[in-house]
């Protein structure tokens, strides 16, 4: 009988040890997919935050042209030249980007795209059908925008959570969107962070550059 409650008692130690190994290697490999998930949709985010466009909107109204461009804490809406869910870019793009609230159980951060066809897509609320849930699982995500000092306008140089184009004039000079994870509380995984410049910032110099794209110039004598 002493035998084999020892016998019993090492096979019990012996499957505990064994559970809590395959737990970890389960628990580990999903963490690594998860990871892997967000790298490389981290990348096409850069990508495409990096193609935004100081895309100019005509309008008849008092307040004048403005920039297609709304940035805000938890939503963003600008023109891109490069779509996310097309390989061939077949013009420009208006790109909305919400995070969703998910109660306590988790939030989302939901994508919209869809071609710029009129000069009214800024007023118009994405259809949700077009909506693409891009990441979950997620407690809160904070978009920020660089701006630039301002001595005329006594702004200094810094991030800020809001950003409007229309008082503005201008795209800001970079970008960051901080994700933060559901467990982040439990310091089970940390923030997830993806930083982007936007070379095209200014509606002076995209067209400029676009000038001299399409005007020949003279040979040289």
């Amino acid at each position: 009988m002493v035998t084999l409650t020892i016998m019993g008692l090492i096979l019990l130690m012996i499957f505990g040890v064994f559970h809590l190994g395959v737990s970890a290697w389960e628990k580990g490999d999903s963490f690594k997919e998860k990871y892997q998930k967000m790298r490389i949709s981290s990348q096409m985010l850069s990508r495409q935050f990096k193609s935004a466009v100081p895309y100019m909107i005509k309008t008849p109204k008092a307040e004048g042209d403005y920039l297609a461009f709304e940035g805000r804490q938890s939503s963003l809406r600008f023109v891109t030249s490069l779509p996310l869910r097309s390989r061939q870019v077949e013009g420009l793009v208006y790109a909305v980007y919400e995070f969703v609230q998910g109660g306590v159980e988790e939030g989302r951060l939901v994508q919209y795209e869809q071609r710029v066809l009129n000069k009214d897509f800024m007023d118009t609320k994405p259809r949700e059908e077009l909506g693409v849930i891009l990441f979950e699982g997620i407690a809160d995500i904070r978009f920020e925008y660089y701006r630039e000092e301002n001595p005329d306008k006594n702004w200094t140089s810094g991030w800020v959570t809001e950003w409007s184009a229309k008082e503005e004039k201008e795209l800001p000079r970079a970008m960051r969107m901080t994700l933060v994870p559901m467990r982040i509380a439990k310091k089970e995984e940390a923030v997830f962070t993806i930083l982007t410049s936007l070379p095209c910032y200014r509606y002076e110099d995209m067209k400029a550059s676009f000038q001299r794209r399409i005007i020949p110039q003279p040979p040289r004598r």
